[in-house]
């Protein structure tokens, strides 16, 4: 017994040793040289100032995409780089690039002779502008490492960013269609028997015209956006006690948007409805504007409602003297 106890012991220690060993390669800094130094090399970038920017610069500079497939094969001199910040500067209304909210840099400087003591600048941005060509908005984040050598000039600086704006830049240079309108489809005569069964009070055939995870939008009130069909159920029961429908009317005629883009179905439908409020027998007219997305069984799947609520409210009375 004395020797397994000895031997459990003996395997806790060994594996206290594996998890718990450190070894100090350097220290972080908040506040260091090196951050001063890339601070301005930001400044610069975003200024457009090349001459500035070199002089920070190593002469063996690259720059790197690390969020690309190969990147230590297609890295930037010093040339490129400058090609690529005036890219920036040139084409770009507003542009600035700012800390990230709540976010700080920091310096990392290393002890080891691989990295030569150098020191290696961590920052989070946030890169803003307007496209001057397209009118496309840049709110991005991005994330760069510096890595600066002892003479703290910049060697090498790696770039992590999401580059689909950049590709809607440069998407939205030519015309392209997106998909199909339509007069006439089986979503528009699903919109225009759920409309007609609301006129008529058939509540049940209306909404089997819903998926059953269906959410509703209605653009008046945020405290009604994004609701379930059950809660639409509930507010459309107090609309049929408050008011009785006495036609209801389409204006135009709706429009099938079938996307290629992210695979939409979208029904926009424009209606008149002709209310009767029960309280004071006042007759209403309510315009509204539905925007209905389908799925590909032919199920509505969401809905957004415009029109203005305030032709709804009972009239104050006006105190007689």
């Amino acid at each position: 017994m004395k020797t397994k106890k000895t031997l459990f012991a003996l395997a806790i220690l060994s594996i206290s040793a594996v998890f718990g060993q450190k070894k100090n390669n350097g220290k972080i800094f908040m506040e260091h040289p090196a951050i001063n130094v890339v601070e301005d090399f930001v400044k610069a970038s975003v200024a457009g100032d090349t001459t500035n920017l070199a002089s920070y610069m190593a002469e063996d500079f690259k720059a790197y995409n690390g969020t690309s497939d190969d990147p230590m094969g297609q890295s930037s001199d010093q040339a490129a780089f400058f090609r690529s910040v005036m890219l920036y500067h040139d084409q770009l209304d507003y542009f600035s690039i700012e800390p990230f909210p709540g976010s700080y840099p920091d310096a990392l400087e290393y002890k080891d002779e691989q990295q030569n003591n150098g020191t290696t600048v961590l920052t989070w941005n946030q890169v803003k502008g307007v496209h001057k060509t397209t009118g496309v908005k840049i709110d991005a984040a991005a994330h760069r490492q510096y890595d600066l050598n002892k003479d703290n000039k910049i060697i090498r600086i790696i770039n992590y960013s999401n580059g689909r704006v950049l590709d809607e830049i440069g998407n939205s240079f030519a015309d392209r269609t997106n998909g199909t309108i339509y007069n006439h489809h089986e979503n528009i005569n699903t919109i225009r028997k759920m409309i007609y069964a609301f006129e008529k009070g058939d509540l049940e055939k209306a909404y089997g015209f819903y998926d059953e995870d269906a959410h509703f939008g209605d653009l008046n009130s945020f405290k009604t956006r994004g609701i379930s069909l059950a809660e639409q159920k509930e507010i459309d029961k107090k609309i049929f006690e408050q008011f009785d429908i006495k036609n209801i009317e389409m204006s135009g005629y709706p429009d099938y948007l079938e996307y290629e883009m992210d695979n939409g179905r979208v029904v926009q439908s424009w209606w008149n409805f002709h209310l009767i409020r029960k309280s004071d027998k006042m007759a209403i007219e309510l315009p509204v504007f539905y925007i209905n997305d389908f799925n590909e069984e032919g199920k509505i799947v969401r809905e957004a409602a415009y029109y203005n609520e305030k032709l709804l409210e009972q009239p104050a009375k006006v105190a007689s003297k």
